[in-house]
């Protein structure tokens, strides 16, 4: 299996993005990309005092139809691109905040950011439980993902604890070409566990702009310095089960 062209981390109109959702998906296209994922911001803490963000749930189901009416363009112009639903919660948000707007079943990525100690896991965790309560996410739980994660708040504490979660929980890894240096060999340790629990990871560029959008090859070159080929085309294949 080759490894396909994605990024799973884009920005749009809808929170800091300079590019619609449409003209998104058109350059896409045109870069030949195979899968990209939508994944606009939501937050109630301090960004959203500074960016535009996925702040209410009539501002959520208008992007999202959005997106539908895009994949509907895709599928009848009989293209390879495949787009997903994502959002990029702020885990320094109100949990009821992002329980009361946030409906998982909607997605099919959710990227968690700020990650940075075991106080965010366990709020990682009490979201998963309260969402798994709901019926409706039953039957289509997104993927669950860590956007642009730094291994370096749990390298000297804690470590053992997060790859639990990330285990238990198939918690995605990002490698997200803006910020190379969370991949850097200095983490080689961690990414030697990613690789040995089958964890799955994922490529983006956090991109907010056209021009960026195929910027992903620092990432796809480190995957394969830590022989995480694997790992990945194992999130395609889960990326495959949620185009049916």
């Amino acid at each position: 299996m080759s490894l396909p062209k994605l990024n799973l981390h884009i920005h749009t109109t809808y929170s800091d993005g300079k590019n619609t959702v449409n003209q998104i998906v058109k350059t896409a296209i045109k870069l030949g990309l195979d899968y990209i994922c939508i994944t606009d911001h939501f937050s109630s803490s301090w960004k959203s005092k500074i960016i535009p963000t996925l702040n209410n749930l009539d501002k959520i189901e208008r992007y999202l139809e959005e997106i539908s009416h895009c994949q509907a363009y895709i599928l009848k112009k009989n293209r390879k691109l495949y787009i997903f639903k994502g959002v990029e919660i702020d885990i320094s948000s109100s949990e009821s905040f992002i329980i009361n707007n946030i409906h998982p079943y909607k997605f099919d990525l959710i990227l968690f950011e700020y990650l940075e100690n075991l106080e965010g896991i366990a709020f990682i965790k009490n979201l998963i439980a309260t969402w798994k309560r709901d019926r409706r996410n039953r039957n289509k739980f997104p993927l669950l993902g860590l956007a642009h994660f730094d291994p370096s708040f749990f390298m000297l504490g804690g470590f053992n604890v997060l790859l639990g979660f990330l285990k238990q929980y198939n918690i995605i890894i990002e490698f997200n070409s803006s910020y190379p240096r969370f991949y850097s060999r200095k983490y080689e340790t961690f990414f030697n566990k990613v690789k040995k629990n089958g964890i799955m990871v994922s490529i983006g560029c956090d991109s907010h702009h056209l021009a960026n959008l195929k910027d992903v090859e620092g990432a796809y070159k480190m995957i394969k310095y830590y022989n995480l080929e694997d790992n990945l085309k194992n999130l395609i294949k889960s990326l495959e089960m949620r185009k049916n």
